[in-house]
């Protein structure tokens, strides 16, 4: 990759992967939300929500492993503030994937009258186990770029 390019297209792919995860928290919230206050009853998402929400972890994939892959993380100015901010988005995006899963398996299967078929538990296991690594992938971005923006040490 040329320098001159890499700041901008680490820009393209970091904005990439917050559209994609900012998408996956509008379409998945909602139900999650339905969860939360009706535990241990069946909550169906759409077909065409389950397409979206792995579309959106693919996405989130694909940016992050092209980004990792041949783009090295550039920070435009250094700004301890900003680095802050970073550290934390990482941490809060991470976060809600793992409140989602933690109630899920935790709360709201055991709940359940009847548990689902095995081939229906291995998808939907699938499924959140992709799209958690997916926002555990883009928290270590934000944390890269925290880094990179973090003041270097006075001597």
């Amino acid at each position: 990759m040329l320098r001159g390019s890499s700041g901008a297209m680490y820009a393209m792919l970091l904005a990439g992967q917050t559209a994609a995860a900012s998408a996956l928290f509008w379409i998945v919230f909602p139900w999650f939300r339905k969860v939360i206050t009706h535990i241990g009853e069946k909550h169906e998402l759409q077909l065409s929500q389950h397409i979206a929400i792995m579309a959106c972890a693919a996405l989130l994939h694909g940016f992050y492993w092209s980004r990792l892959r041949w783009v090295p993380v550039v920070a435009p100015f250094q700004n301890v503030v900003l680095a802050h901010l970073c550290s934390f988005w990482s941490r809060v995006s991470f976060f809600f994937g793992g409140a989602l899963f933690s109630t899920l398996f935790f709360r709201h299967l055991p709940e359940l009258d009847a548990l689902p078929s095995f081939g229906r538990f291995a998808l939907g296991l699938f499924e959140i186990v992709t799209v958690l690594f997916a926002l555990f992938c883009y928290s270590q971005d934000l944390e890269r770029l925290a880094k990179a923006l973090e003041e270097q040490p006075r001597r």
